[in-house]
């Protein structure tokens, strides 16, 4: 990073900075514990009520081991009822948007956009149906101002989590693309399987992460389900590309200088 850019930064924020651009993502505490408990309980509160779940089973052990109540063939049906009813919920997306608010106002802004809905994954233990084969999002559309806040409603290590390709290693791999990437997503995968991190993240921790850089996931081979939520944030005023303000994206934090002078014009004198 510019070191002159630093001088108007504290310790903190220029050492957040760097490790985004050097490692492509960062974890961290969450900013804000309380609006995550806000979140996993209703969280809980749904699969209960969808399960129709009554034992005084742990809050933790029902989202690890929810495998043992719901099979494969039922969980994206499942997955889609319990994405529709907690984004119905109105204070939600302020709540997740407060979960990672410092690392964004670091890594991206005070002015920002964020999706519309928040995006929820949930892996059984090896359950070929939930892959998500390696990619960029900036391959389909994506802009690459664009970060990704994954959040975690259980701790999520080896391959109960995701993986990314570092920054250095993906510039290796967008030199020599055509080669590298082979005639599909696992030939792809396997050249640069090497090189990959593999996120390891706890509950009450945050993964600020850059979706230009390649990741994915594998099969669940822990004995326990993953359950991670996503949702993209971006600059008001960065380029949209594909996924367009309105439509994908809604402003959140717009302040009052930006809205006065996107109103502005200048006098008008008539002759």
């Amino acid at each position: 990073m510019n070191n002159n850019k630093n001088l108007f930064l504290s310790d903190d924020e220029s050492a957040i900075c760097n490790k985004y651009l050097e490692q492509g993502y960062v974890i961290a505490p969450v900013s804000d514990i309380d609006a995550l408990s806000w979140i996993r309980e209703k969280f809980i509160l749904i699969a209960r009520e969808e399960l129709n779940i009554s034992d005084d089973v742990s809050d933790s052990d029902l989202l690890n081991f929810i495998h043992e109540r719901i099979s494969i063939p039922e969980l994206n049906d499942f997955r889609l009822l319990v994405i529709k009813r907690i984004n119905s919920l109105s204070d939600f997306r302020q709540k997740y948007y407060q979960v990672a608010k410092s690392y964004l106002d670091i890594i991206v802004g005070n002015e920002l956009s964020m999706q519309l809905k928040v995006n929820l994954s949930i892996q059984l233990p090896k359950d070929e149906s939930s892959l998500l084969p390696i990619h960029a999002d900036t391959w389909s559309g994506d802009s690459p101002f664009e970060v990704v806040v994954w959040i975690p409603l259980v701790d999520c290590y080896k391959t109960k989590a995701m993986y990314i390709l570092p920054p250095d290693k993906n510039q290796i791999l967008n030199d020599d693309f055509g080669k590298m990437a082979g005639n599909s997503s696992d030939d792809l995968y396997k050249s640069v399987q090497k090189d990959i991190d593999w996120i390891e993240i706890k509950y009450g921790e945050v993964l600020v992460f850059n979706q230009a850089l390649p990741h994915g996931n594998r099969i669940n081979m822990e004995n326990e389900t993953r359950w991670s939520m996503n949702c993209r944030f971006k600059g008001i005023f960065t380029p949209y590309n594909d996924k367009k303000i309105g439509e994908f994206f809604e402003p959140i934090t717009l302040k009052p200088a930006s809205e006065c002078g996107m109103n502005y014009s200048l006098p008008v004198i008539k002759k």
